[in-house]
């Protein structure tokens, strides 16, 4: 059983409303139609809160996923199947958590086991299927490990080779792929022309892609036609993007780390499972041990 309490910095959850207070201040009605107090107008916008922080109330399922107990989706399907308690009441979707309550999941047997595989992707293979012909990832995924309906996390385009991980854990997904974590990971890269003298430089700072400009990097040059980068974001094609923007060419390009996993002496296709410590360090990285 999974209980938190709002006074360890958790959240609850409450769906009753708040009783209406007969002595608060006359209202108005703004342009918007909206009823406004003297008192609210008087009032200056509440700070934007960050990301990363609980903001009350807020829905059941966000509340699990933000303590890192599941996914939304997740934690929609816990309650449904009457495992999610507020305050010893029985959740229900749209259940709103306050932050005094106490909620309680309360499961009924085994908790549920996830696992986790690093695959180093050939060059030529999908992350994703585009058409029935095409070979993917999951392909490459032996038949006896299949049951574990993986999935890849983030992508590396046709071309790319290198580290991808496979999970049937879907907390996984934001906590690597979003980029307000700044979560890093390494490529290998070699380029068609020789390195301009300001390349480092200019990759550093951060490069205008088609009106977005990109977060600073590291960048360490390895040869005169190649480089290491550590991104700490993923958009579409970036790397190849802001090589091209600098007015050079990518002619290959690996994955060969994500945090604390790395691609090692893996052969192209082959794959192993993370287990034990590094496990536990990959978890910890996201937040979820």
């Amino acid at each position: 059983m999974l209980c938190y309490y709002a006074s360890d910095k958790s959240h609850g959850m409450n769906r009753h409303p708040k009783k209406t207070n007969k002595n608060a201040p006359k209202t108005t009605i703004s342009r918007t139609g909206r009823r406004v107090s003297r008192t609210q107008r008087a009032m200056k916008p509440a700070p934007v809160q960050s990301s990363t922080e609980a903001t009350f109330p807020m829905r059941v399922n966000k509340y699990l996923a933000f303590t890192n107990h599941s996914t939304r989706k997740g934690g929609d399907e816990l309650v449904e199947k009457g495992m999610v308690f507020i305050n010893d009441r029985k959740a229900v979707l749209g259940d709103m958590v306050q932050e005094t309550d106490r909620v309680e999941v309360r499961r009924k047997g085994k908790q549920p086991t996830y696992h986790y595989l690093a695959l180093n992707k050939p060059p030529g293979v999908n992350t994703h299927k585009e058409s029935i012909d095409d070979t993917d990832v999951l392909d490459l995924v032996p038949k006896e490990m299949r049951m574990h309906k993986f999935f890849p996390i983030g992508r590396l385009d046709k071309a790319s080779e290198g580290l991808i991980i496979l999970t049937d854990d879907g907390r996984v997904t934001d906590r690597l792929l979003n980029p307000k974590y700044d979560h890093d990971k390494t490529y290998e890269v070699k380029v068609k022309m020789s390195l301009r003298t300001n390349f480092k430089e200019k990759m550093e700072g951060g490069v205008d892609i088609e009106g977005y400009e990109t977060k600073p990097c590291e960048v360490t040059i390895t040869g005169e036609k190649s480089f290491r980068v550590v991104l700490t974001e993923g958009k579409t094609h970036q790397i190849r993007r802001m090589v091209a923007a600098l007015f050079n060419e990518v002619v290959s390009l690996k994955r060969s780390r994500i945090l604390n996993v790395k691609l090692g002496t893996m052969p192209a296709g082959g794959h192993r499972i993370i287990q034990g410590d590094e496990l536990q360090l990959f978890l910890k990285n996201l937040s979820l041990v």
